[in-house]
């Protein structure tokens, strides 16, 4: 990855990158979001004409294309703000695949600006906000997929820093936990077959630890292996993390359900 030194947030105004995925498949997650960020005493912005982050296009090989829509993801989100995303795959794409591409375009300042003001949720809550405990209760065996995407970067550790201090929430290990769940954006299309197997290994892993919930920070692994455990008739409940810190506030009555 490419080592990129991030900005100190400069106060509690951020702009929310809601991400194609929120916009879709999982508008509560955005909810949940706003809601968490707005306990927290921050003002949220979500800027208009936000499309994705590029992602696609990068992963297929195609950065022509990625950097179109990469350049109209700075215009859109120009300014000095944070920018927090509930993606960890997203916010590793404007952190480390948009350094990359834009190495030898002219505008590889903007862009590298933009990644230095880049944060997901997690990691804004615990390093940029100064935040170690979650408070409310949340009573559940969980379990916490890290995505590949958030390999080198904090998002893991803060994830599961948080799950761990609420009041009533056992993480539970499982086997093969580094292990990819198979999806990978274009992957899934162009390796089907594999792209299931390794799908069907991970939840088979996850259940053996008998959790009530699968959580991640990756809204495109909850995709696909919920799409597979719903296509297998299987049991298993598939939360955003975002989703539980909104829910614990909401238990211990922080906020209104």
């Amino acid at each position: 990855m490419v080592n990129l030194k991030r900005k100190s947030p400069p106060g509690k105004k951020i702009q929310l990158m809601a991400t194609c995925l929120c916009d879709a498949f999982f508008d509560d997650v955005a909810k949940a979001t706003v809601e968490v960020l707005e306990y927290l005493g921050c003002e949220v912005i979500f800027p208009d004409g936000q499309t994705c982050c590029g992602q696609p296009a990068f992963n297929g090989g195609d950065w022509a294309s990625s950097r179109k829509v990469v350049r109209h993801t700075v215009e859109v989100f120009r300014g000095e703000e944070p920018v927090v995303i509930p993606s960890g795959s997203c916010t590793a794409m404007l952190l480390h695949g948009t350094v990359l591409e834009f190495e030898k375009e002219t505008d590889r300042k903007q862009v590298a600006e933009l990644a230095s003001r880049s944060w997901e949720l997690t990691d804004y809550i615990v390093n940029g906000l100064g935040i170690n405990e979650w408070p409310g209760k949340f009573d559940a065996k969980v379990a916490f997929h890290r995505s590949c995407h958030t390999r080198g970067s904090c998002s893991g550790e803060t994830s599961l820093q948080l799950l761990n201090s609420i009041d009533g929430m056992t993480v539970v290990p499982f086997g093969g936990g580094e292990q990819c769940c198979g999806f990978g954006g274009t992957f899934s299309v162009s390796f089907p077959n594999t792209s299931e197997g390794m799908g069907k290994l991970k939840i088979a892993n996850v259940m053996e630890a008998q959790p009530d919930i699968l959580t991640s920070g990756d809204m495109g692994c909850l995709m696909h292996l919920g799409g597979l455990v719903d296509r297998h008739n299987k049991e298993l409940q598939r939360v955003h993390i975002a989703q539980i810190l909104r829910d614990a506030l909401q238990n211990g009555g922080l906020i209104e359900k």
